[in-house]
């Protein structure tokens, strides 16, 4: 006779991945369309009926480690075809935003990023920083003269990198702690559920893995394979190259201030602007995509941490472009104003990045390329 297993659900957990998203959890009843259903779930140990089974008795430690998770898009296909209506995909991304706080170092700041009712003290915390900083420095100068209107003199670039570089490595040390947590976590997951009898995770091949899956993150090929919700594509693509456009950007102009002593304001002219231009459009028009996307999709549960995410996502846009035509307009108080509300943006995009719905970027990145790199297709 087989020995017993005892079972002991974490009701707090099964409350919480409810609240995150996964409201609809208790309707499942195993039937496993949602894994025949999946046109991305590998063919050894697929997704996610093992996890909505893991999810309905409160089985967090089968959940939060498990790469899996992070391989769903949550492209719809599931949810739409489950007979019951339990919306796996919904339970999946509400499973994904609990592990992002489990995994950070600091998890009162998942809380804190997860709860609309704290939105003030998000937004509170840089205002006042640059506002407190600005004065005891004197690099925040409220009158700064003269005919030419220039963000430098009234945000000095020391006092936006005196607090925006720490903001940054935060992140840093934040992402580092918390992904080596969840690279170990992963494995022993994978080595329990037979996804791999790989004893010990090879850091080359984990690098090559990573190369491997770099072309399929950069034209969203796991998207383009779902039939729901095939056009988030584009929406997710504009976004994403938005970002990393204006991160290359940021990146020219802080080694320009710095190393070679060439300070702005730039010319419009300048290819380097018109790429900050163009990827604050995409920006933009990406996150204005999401919004009515998300809109017209009534079946598909949006609750705050994906509103947070696409809302940031347009007001850095936003203000970043506003603040430059009302400069160019010469509109000085008011392009002050908006430019001090899009480095407050910035600064809570950096600091509370590793906690927020976009530190997917960082997880589903990991768990696919160490998919990748036990070869599991």
């Amino acid at each position: 006779m087989a020995d017993a297993y005892v079972i002991e659900p974490d009701i707090g957990f099964i409350n919480e991945v409810k609240g995150l998203g996964g409201g609809d959890l208790k309707k499942c009843f195993q039937c496993a369309t949602c894994s025949v259903a999946c046109p991305i779930s590998p063919d050894n140990k697929p997704f996610p009926r093992k996890e909505m089974i893991a999810a309905s008795w409160g089985l967090k430690e089968k959940l939060v480690g498990n790469g899996d998770v992070w391989l769903c898009h949550n492209c719809g296909d599931c949810t739409t075809l489950c007979p019951r209506g339990a919306k796996p995909g919904d339970v999946l991304a509400a499973i994904r935003a609990y592990a992002v706080t489990e995994y950070g170092p600091v998890k009162a700041m998942g809380k804190l990023i997860n709860d609309p009712k704290k939105l003030p003290i998000v937004l509170g915390i840089p205002a006042l920083l640059f506002l407190v900083l600005g004065l005891v420095t004197g690099f925040l100068n409220f009158n700064p003269g003269g005919d030419r209107i220039v963000h430098g003199h009234f945000f000095s670039t020391w006092l936006v990198d005196m607090v925006m570089l720490p903001a940054a490595a935060w992140a840093v040390i934040n992402f580092a702690i918390g992904l080596k947590r969840f690279l170990n976590d992963m494995h022993q997951n994978a080595l329990q559920e037979g996804k791999t009898d790989i004893e010990k995770i090879d850091p080359k091949g984990m690098i090559m893995g990573l190369v491997r899956v770099i072309p399929t993150i950069i034209k969203h090929d796991k998207f383009n394979e779902c039939s729901e919700n095939k056009d988030r594509a584009t929406s997710h693509m504009m976004v994403l190259f938005g970002f990393i456009g204006l991160f290359i950007v940021t990146s020219i102009f802080f080694v320009s201030i710095y190393g070679l002593q060439i300070h702005g304001p730039y010319s419009q002219m300048n290819p380097v602007k018109w790429l900050g231009n163009v990827s604050g459009v995409a920006l933009i028009i990406g996150s204005l995509l999401m919004i009515r996307s998300r809109l017209s999709k009534k079946d598909q549960v949006s609750v705050y941490k994906d509103w947070w995410l696409v809302g940031w996502a347009l007001t850095l846009g936003l203000t970043g472009m506003l603040a430059q035509v009302t400069r160019l307009m010469g509109m000085g108080g008011l392009s002050y104003t908006i430019y001090y509300i899009h480095l407050m943006f910035v600064w809570s995009l950096f600091f509370f990045i590793p906690y927020s719905k976009l530190a997917h970027l960082v997880y589903r990145t990991a768990a696919m390329a160490y998919n990748e790199y036990i070869g599991r297709k």
